[in-house]
C-alpha cells in the first residue's frame, strides 16, 4: 500500500535508499514540533535545491504554516498552478512508495519594485542606522553621522518614511554640525556628504521603492486560506539580485520585524511561520562582525516566536559558523569536488553530519545525482538523525514558472489588492525642516522689510520739504538731484547709528540745519 504525501505532524522529504531499507522502507520526514530549529539546504547548482524548496514549501502550506521565500530565478512561481504530473514525477513517486496527486497551492506575490506583486515597502525608521549602514556601505565614522541624525530625529519628533526625509535630516544635521558635534561627537560635513552620494546610487537602482508608507503589515505574510492551509508568501527576486546588497538587507530586516513584533510562545506542534532565504551567501559576503553577529542572534532567538528559517545556498561555506550551528535540519544535494575551495566544502558538508556507518558520507556527497541528497533531520528529543542517502519526493504543484499572464490574473484576484499598491506620502520629516525653514526665512526677512520701509519715508519726508528732483515720465526715470544724492548718503550714514544718543543727535542737527536754509 502506497504511503500518503502528508502524514499527521510530519513533511515527507523523501525515502531513504541503499541496502539496509529494502525490507523495511525508510522514510527521511522533518517532523512539524521541531521544524523551527531552522534548516539549511545546499548544493551546486542545477541539483535539485529549487524542487526541494518546493516540496518543503508545500509541505508547510498542507500543514497550515505560512511560508515566505524569495525566488531567484522565477521557478518556484510555479507552485500556483496545477501540478502536470509529468513522467517523470510519477515515477519518482512510484519509486519512494507515495501516491502523487497533482496539487495548487495559495499564494501571494510582493515585488520590493511592484512590478510583478505587491508592492513591499519599509520606513527609514523601521530599518535603522545599522541596517541602512550596511546597505549603503558606510565606514564606521559614516555610520556614526548616521546613528547621530537618527537620534537628532527621535529627540525632535521627526519621522523618517523615505529617502527625502533621510535626505532632509542629514542636510539639517550638517546645517547644525557645529552644535551637534558639542553634544553627539564630530560631525564633519564630508562625511554626510558621502551618505548623500550612497543614497543617490541607491534611488538610481530604484532602492527608493522600497522605502515608505503603507509600510509591509507582518500580519499579510502570517495568513491561512479558507482550507486551512498557510499561503506561500513568494518574492519576485530575478531583478532584485542585480543589487544583492538591497536584497540581502530586506531579508534580514524582515527576519528582524518578525523577531521585534511577534510574541514570545515556545515550543508549539508546528511554526508560524517559515522563512526560506534562498542564496544566503549574499547576506554574509563581506558582512561587518557586527552583522554577522546580529544575524546568529536574531537566527537563535527567533525560534522561541515560532518562526524557522531555512538557509537555501551553494556552498556550506558561506554560511558562518556561528550561524551554523542553529540549524537542525539538514538536506545536502551535491557538491563538485573540482578546487581546493570545493573540497573544503565537502569536507565541511561530511562533517556536519551524524555518520552512517553503511556508507561514505564524503564521498557520497559527490556522487549524489539530481533529486538525491543527504538528509538528516532533528527527531525524538531534538537530537539529529543518523545521514541517510535519500530520493526527493517529487513536489505535486508545477515546476516551472508562471507565464506572465498567470501571475497578472492572481495578483489581480489577491486578497491584498490595493492594500500596498498606491505610495502615501504624509507629513514627516521633510515637510516638517522645509516649514521651518520658510519661517525662519519669513522670520528673518520681516525686520529688513521694516527698516527699509523706515529709511523710505524718512528720505520722502526730506524730499518733499526739500523738493528738487524731476517727475519721472510715462514709464521712465525720475531724475534725482545732487542734493538729494547729498541727503541720501548723509541721511543712511546716520540712520546706521541711530542706536545710540550721539547718532540721534547727529542726525537731527543735520536735519534740523537743512531745514532752516
Amino acid at each position: 500500500m502506497a504511503r500518503s504525501m502528508a502524514e499527521e505532524g510530519t513533511i515527507l522529504i523523501g525515502k531513504a535508499t541503499g541496502d539496509a531499507h529494502k525490507d523495511t522502507p525508510r522514510y527521511e520526514e522533518l517532523l512539524l514540533r521541531l521544524a523551527n530549529r531552522h534548516g539549511l539546504v545546499t548544493g551546486a547548482t542545477g541539483t535539485g535545491k529549487t524542487v526541494t524548496l518546493q516540496v518543503l514549501a508545500e509541505g508547510f502550506s498542507n500543514a497550515g504554516v505560512p511560508v515566505f521565500a524569495a525566488d531567484i530565478k522565477g521557478d518556484l512561481s510555479g507552485v500556483a498552478a496545477m501540478g502536470e504530473g509529468k513522467e517523470p514525477f510519477v515515477k519518482r513517486a512510484a519509486d519512494i512508495g507515495v501516491t502523487y496527486a497533482a496539487d495548487s497551492f495559495p499564494v501571494t506575490f510582493w515585488d520590493l519594485f511592484g512590478e510583478s506583486g505587491h508592492p513591499v515597502r519599509a520606513t527609514v525608521s523601521e530599518m535603522g542606522p545599522l541596517l541602512l549602514a550596511r546597505l549603503l556601505d558606510l565606514n564606521d565614522t559614516q555610520e556614526g553621522v548616521l546613528n547621530i541624525a537618527f537620534r537628532v530625529a527621535d529627540e525632535q519628533g521627526l519621522l523618517l518614511l523615505d529617502l527625502k526625509d533621510l535626505r532632509a535630516i542629514l542636510a539639517h544635521v550638517a546645517e547644525n554640525a557645529s552644535a551637534l558635534s558639542a553634544q553627539y561627537g564630530n560631525v564633519s560635513t564630508q562625511s554626510v556628504g558621502a551618505i548623500q552620494r550612497q543614497l543617490l546610487v541607491l534611488e538610481n537602482q530604484k532602492g527608493d521603492f522600497f522605502f515608505g508608507e503603507p509600510a509591509l503589515a507582518i500580519s499579510d505574510l502570517m495568513r491561512i486560506d479558507r482550507d486551512g492551509r498557510g499561503v506561500i508568501n513568494i518574492l519576485a527576486a530575478e531583478k532584485l539580485m542585480n543589487n544583492p546588497r538591497l536584497y540581502a538587507t530586506f531579508l534580514l530586516w524582515l527576519l528582524s520585524e518578525l523577531f521585534e513584533q511577534l510574541p514570545e510562545v515556545g515550543d508549539l506542534d508546528k511554526p508560524k511561520l517559515v522563512f526560506f532565504f534562498d542564496e544566503a551567501h549574499m547576506l554574509f559576503s563581506d558582512a561587518p562582525k557586527a552583522l554577522v553577529e546580529a544575524v546568529e542572534r536574531v537566527v537563535r532567538l527567533i525560534r522561541s516566536k515560532g518562526v524557522g528559517v531555512y538557509f537555501v545556498t551553494q556552498n556550506p561555506l558561506d554560511v558562518p559558523e556561528t550561524v551554523l550551528a542553529q540549524l537542525g535540519n539538514r538536506i545536502q544535494h551535491a557538491l563538485r569536488a573540482f578546487t581546493p575551495r570545493d573540497q573544503r566544502a565537502v569536507r565541511a558538508a561530511a562533517g556536519t553530519f551524524r555518520q552512517n556507518p553503511a556508507f561514505d558520507t564524503e564521498k557520497a556527497i559527490i556522487e549524489l545525482g539530481v533529486g538525491e541528497a543527504l538528509v538528516s533531520v532533528l527527531e525524538g528529543k531534538g537530537a539529529p538523525s543518523v545521514v541517510e542517502r535519500t530520493l526527493i519526493a517529487p513536489p505535486s504543484a508545477r515546476v516551472g514558472p508562471l507565464t506572465q499572464q498567470e501571475r497578472e490574473r492572481l495578483i489581480a484576484a489577491s486578497p491584498l489588492k490595493g492594500r500596498y499598491d498606491n505610495a502615501v506620502d504624509r507629513e514627516s520629516a521633510y515637510e516638517i525642516l522645509a516649514q521651518r525653514a520658510a519661517e525662519a526665512a519669513a522670520t528673518k526677512q520681516a525686520p529688513q522689510q521694516a527698516g527699509a520701509g523706515s529709511e523710505g519715508g524718512v528720505l520722502d519726508t526730506l524730499g518733499g520739504i526739500l523738493g528738487g528732483g524731476q517727475p519721472a515720465g510715462r514709464g521712465g526715470r525720475r531724475t534725482v538731484t545732487v542734493t538729494e544724492r547729498v541727503i541720501t548718503n548723509v541721511a543712511s550714514s546716520a540712520a546706521r547709528t541711530i542706536g545710540t544718543q550721539l547718532g540721534r543727535a547727529i542726525l537731527r542737527g543735520i536735519l534740523g540745519s537743512m531745514t532752516k536754509r
